[in-house]
């Protein structure tokens, strides 16, 4: 991990940078992949199942049975893991229901919306390195809470043609209504444009590599929507000398398996915190059976030491992490002013894995400095909001004149002769 001692505020933006890859070639690959999957379906499907998931297969469809089996594979020990973190999920989702209002905006003048849910939703779940299971239940619990009514997973399988049973068991605990074995940029593709096995989905939520990120953006210039942009996963760790020195470093290792393109950051007021967090990053490195991913992430990565929390703040707030675990004596002040992070962790024992698994917080989150714009997977990345008006005559009277002054002055004649002719009804 590079150290960067008390950094000139011009040296921020090559703090906050990102890695960069090249991504021409790639878009490429994924621009004709996605086309042979518009024009020839499942045909096209199973050829790159075969092709990058090395499977043959004869059915896309997950059958019943094959979920039966899954339940008989995991444990009762992990299944209730599964639930517990289920129900906290749902527990915390449900909260955000969202309460409709009728606001009378002047006599006669009533608006209101209403939440309606997004009827078909894709979800994507990886399933290579690191079977998501968790994800499953961060994506199709809110779905569930906000009335989608079919809920179409997507995930790779094995070389025999298998998904992941701890994935199977967390899709039917969730209530995910249909399950194919599709993987990467065809699955993004099944669920945009439909095959003959696949529906054709209205948005598209789930993590992935570069090839699924560039596969959802790509889809959404057009064919659907999608959750949001994001990139590799990251953390960014603010510690002053109260911390505790393990927790920051396995905090750090916990974001950087997740691939060799992550990132992580550790902002510190204490010299002393960040040799000893250097030096646990480097003890813990060792243990991990995932080292090697994980120190590639490193690579990419940074300890900096600065003057101040405030300082400490402001540099967090210029990074925008997906994930911010703050580990200070005065955490709960510092949390007021957070204005840029996907998801926020407070206090020593706050580790990122709680919300990645089982606090109830969602995981879905947006990275590469999108969180200065864009929020998590809610309940309301399911629903669509409404808006409806009823005016009475006297409604009309009130804003009507303003109406066609309005229109008028844009030079849309029509829009004011829409007013004028009630106006004249009413007189």
């Amino acid at each position: 991990m590079k150290i960067i001692r008390y950094p000139k505020r011009e040296q921020w933006a090559d703090i906050c940078e990102r890695p960069h890859l090249d991504m021409t070639q790639l878009q490429n690959t994924v621009s004709s992949v996605l086309c042979d999957i518009r024009e020839n379906g499942d045909e096209a499907v199973k050829k790159y199942e075969q092709r990058f998931d090395h499977v043959d297969l004869a059915t896309l469809s997950v059958s019943e049975a094959e979920i039966n089996e899954a339940e008989s594979l995991v444990s009762d020990e992990l299944k209730n893991a599964i639930q517990l973190a289920h129900d906290n999920i749902f527990k915390f989702h449900e909260a955000q229901r969202f309460s409709s209002k009728k606001i009378t905006t002047r006599d006669g003048v009533v608006c209101w919306q209403k939440s309606v849910a997004i009827e078909r939703v894709g979800l994507y779940i990886p399933g290579g390195t690191a079977p998501l299971f968790s994800t499953v239940l961060m994506l199709a619990a809110p779905a569930k809470i906000a009335g989608c009514k079919d809920i179409v997973l997507c995930t790779p399988p094995n070389r025999e043609g298998k998904i992941n049973a701890a994935i199977l068991v967390a899709a039917r605990i969730a209530g995910v209504n249909r399950i194919f074995k599709i993987g990467g940029v065809q699955a993004i593709g099944a669920m945009a444009y439909g095959t003959e096995s696949v529906p054709k989905v209205y948005k598209i939520f789930g993590p992935g590599n570069q090839y699924v990120m560039a596969a959802k953006q790509q889809v959404s210039m057009g064919d659907v929507a999608i959750d949001m942009p994001a990139g590799p996963s990251e953390v960014c760790v603010l510690a002053d000398d109260s911390a505790n020195p393990a927790f920051v470093a396995a905090d750090l290792l916990s974001q950087a398996e997740h691939g060799v393109d992550s990132q992580v950051l550790m902002i510190t007021t204490s010299e002393d915190m960040l040799a000893r967090v250097q030096h646990e990053v480097e003890q813990q490195l060792n243990l991990l059976p995932r080292k090697e991913i994980a120190a590639r992430a490193l690579e990419n990565s940074r300890l900096v030491l600065v003057e101040s929390s405030r300082e400490m703040l402001e540099l967090s707030n210029a990074y925008a992490p997906e994930h911010l675990i703050i580990q200070t004596t005065d955490y709960e002040e510092l949390a007021e002013h957070v204005v840029n992070a996907g998801s926020v962790f407070l206090g020593q024992y706050a580790c990122e894995s709680a919300g990645d698994y089982a606090s109830g917080t969602n995981h879905t989150l947006p990275t590469h400095g999108y969180a200065t714009a864009y929020s998590g997977v809610n309940l309301d990345s399911y629903c669509r909001k409404i808006t409806f008006q009823h005016l009475s005559e006297e409604g009309i009277r009130q804003i009507g004149h303003a109406v066609e002054l309005m229109a008028e002055a844009e030079q849309l004649d029509a829009h004011k002769n829409a007013m004028t002719v009630r106006l004249n009804a009413i007189k």
